[in-house]
């Protein structure tokens, strides 16, 4: 019997423009959103969507996402890329924006147990909260200068305006790359570091990210409305990590 081939990487990326669910005044699900996955063995794979409409929730103009994965030409070196885009973003008449992105670059090079990833393109293009502009400064070199798992916590651990939420035992944390927000939004309850929290309206917690050892999320806005419309909502997502495969039993 043909031995399978062994795959010396497991390639992954993943991305998607817009989902989420409401629950009031009437419960709608929204679908995700040109989403696209990469397959294991690398590759490319895209997906969008056009005129997106949701009652009068939520509309966008078009959303992209595109993942690759592959080998530099010296076999040195797993490439893998995600990011998502979408334009003309309008939810309920508060939340508008231009052009949002969320760009992820893993590099994994042969012999280092996980990749070093980096956030370098993401950000928010003209985005509004209740007409007024909201300028977001991030912090790319936050995930540029963490070249593993353990750099990235010790840099989450010493800088407390990074927007860290939460770290867990088992490696993982949640914080943000906001650096600054500036906006004359008179409705803002609590500016708090990457959160704008509107009366009336909800929560906007804005360039989320979600690490694990060799794994980085960066959602660029989670919104958690409370009234009158109440609903979970994500915007402009991207994912990725690679590792290697297990070592071969066979020896293949």
């Amino acid at each position: 019997m043909a031995r399978i081939p062994h795959i010396p990487f497991h390639f992954h990326a993943l991305g998607h423009a817009l989902s989420g669910e409401f629950t009031h005044p009437t419960r709608v699900l929204i679908d995700a959103q040109a989403s696209a996955s990469l397959p294991s063995i690398g590759g490319h794979a895209q997906n969008h969507a056009e005129g997106y409409f949701c009652q009068d929730f939520i509309r966008f103009g078009r959303a992209h996402t595109h993942v690759t994965g592959r080998w530099n030409e010296q076999r040195t070196e797993a490439r893998t890329h995600a990011v998502t885009v979408i334009y003309d973003l309008n939810i309920l008449d508060v939340v508008t924006a231009e052009r949002i992105e969320s760009n992820l670059r893993s590099v994994h090079r042969v012999g280092d147990p996980v990749g070093h990833i980096t956030a370098g393109g993401s950000h928010f293009h003209n985005l509004r909260i209740h007409g007024y502009p909201v300028e977001v400064k991030l912090r790319h070199n936050h995930l540029a200068e963490c070249k593993n798992g353990a750099d990235f916590q010790k840099e989450v651990e010493s800088d407390k305006k990074n927007g860290r939420m939460a770290e867990h035992e088992d490696g993982v944390a949640l914080c943000s790359l906001v650096e600054e927000i500036e906006t004359k939004l008179p409705q803002v309850k609590s500016p708090r570091q990457h959160v704008i929290e509107i009366e009336g309206f909800g929560k906007i917690y804005l360039a989320e990210l979600f690490a694990a050892e060799g794994e980085r999320t960066l959602t660029m806005i989670r919104l958690s409305l409370g009234s009158p419309h109440v609903a979970a909502l994500t915007v402009v997502e991207a994912n990725t990590n690679g590792q290697p495969m297990p070592p071969d039993p066979g020896g293949g």
